[in-house]
């Protein structure tokens, strides 16, 4: 007999393990603070650990169908010289698959479509997730997904890990031209980068001091090599994002919670939210995900506990050691040392 799980999220990782523990015979119903799931249209990059994680969890379609490669990306300085490649190339021939990256939209809605399969799987939308008793009673498990601010990571682990301000502010939009040039440029305390998201498009991010407002980001970034200033003058700012880059800290002891009157888990952003630095958020929440399901599959609702430890002894380490150095990599972008950070990047094997 299988067990009973609430999932408090809606994004990437709450609806993947909602997903895997459904395919293991769970009854599950999803929980989303939100009122309409967050489709906006930025890029998911994923690396090749992650999409056999998706293909794993039986929603791998949606990279064969959607996804497009990444490939030949460059580290640049604010005049076009090229400092160094992204190491793509490498993780295609460790992996024998390059990094993808696919919208965020379509790989929502595929979550979604394959959750929808079940027939049985109840996703609410504006609930509340504050109470972890009342979100418990009647559940073996409560899966907290629900991002940086998770009221169920508050409720089940305090709030001495919480949201950490970086100084900085990424504004995000999609151009509607293929800028042929990918990569990310560094100039002083500030980036800009590019990638590809879909045929006739560009994915761009722009990382700026944070009281740098919509009007003032183009004049951040006149003179730097084309096509910077073409993609800020030719994207309407009213369909910006801004994303304020934060992460939190100080890293949680446990991924778990074995006490009160449900254990608890924590997956995604709840867990280890990280600034977006080395492109992970979305892959260490799929990791996190199939994870847990595999562990919960593994060892059977009776045995609970110990799949909940096992989870964490997998997935804990690895993913606070991304978040890290993705944090470790954004300071040294935002350096307003530019000319030690450069030579330094110089050196790198290209």
């Amino acid at each position: 007999m299988a067990g009973s799980a609430v999932v408090v999220g809606a994004g990437v990782g709450g609806l993947a393990t909602a997903i895997g523990l459904r395919r293991a015979g769970w009854t599950v119903s999803v929980l989303e603070r939100r009122t309409a799931l967050e489709r906006y249209g930025t890029a998911f990059g994923i690396h090749p650990t992650a999409q056999s994680a998706l293909e794993r969890l039986g929603v791998g379609e949606v990279l064969r169908t959607r996804a497009v490669p990444y490939r030949g990306a460059r580290i640049r300085t604010p005049e076009g010289r090229v400092l160094a490649s992204l190491p793509l190339e490498r993780i295609e021939r460790k992996a024998g698959r390059p990094e993808l990256l696919v919208s965020r939209p379509y790989l929502i809605d595929a979550l979604v479509t394959e959750l929808d399969t079940f027939g049985d799987v109840p996703l609410k939308l504006g609930g509340n997730a504050d109470d972890l008793t009342a979100l418990s009673t009647g559940h073996d498990l409560v899966v907290g997904a629900d991002g940086i601010r998770s009221a169920v990571r508050g409720a089940a682990f305090g709030t001495r890990s919480a949201p950490r301000d970086t100084g900085t502010v990424a504004w995000i939009g999609i151009a509607d031209f293929e800028s042929g040039s990918y990569g990310e440029t560094w100039g002083k305390g500030r980036f800009f980068g590019m990638t590809p998201v879909e045929p006739g498009r560009t994915n761009w991010y722009a990382t700026v001091p944070a009281a740098t407002t919509a009007e003032e980001l183009r004049p951040y970034f006149e003179g730097w090599h084309d096509p910077i200033p073409r993609i800020l003058h030719q994207t309407d700012p009213a369909t910006w994002i801004r994303y304020e880059m934060r992460h939190l800290h100080p890293a949680l002891p446990s991924f778990v919670s074995l006490t009160g009157s449900a254990p608890t888990a924590l997956v995604g952003d709840a867990a280890h939210a990280m600034t977006p630095n080395l492109g992970q958020g979305a892959c260490t929440a799929l990791l996190d995900a199939e994870a847990l399901t595999r562990a919960v599959t593994a060892h059977g609702p009776d045995a609970l506990p110990a799949a909940l430890r096992a989870y964490d002894r997998e997935r804990r380490r690895s993913a606070q050691r991304v978040a890290l150095g993705s944090r470790t990599l954004h300071r040294f972008m935002s350096t307003e040392r530019t000319g030690v950070r450069d030579a330094l990047v110089g050196r790198l094997p290209g």
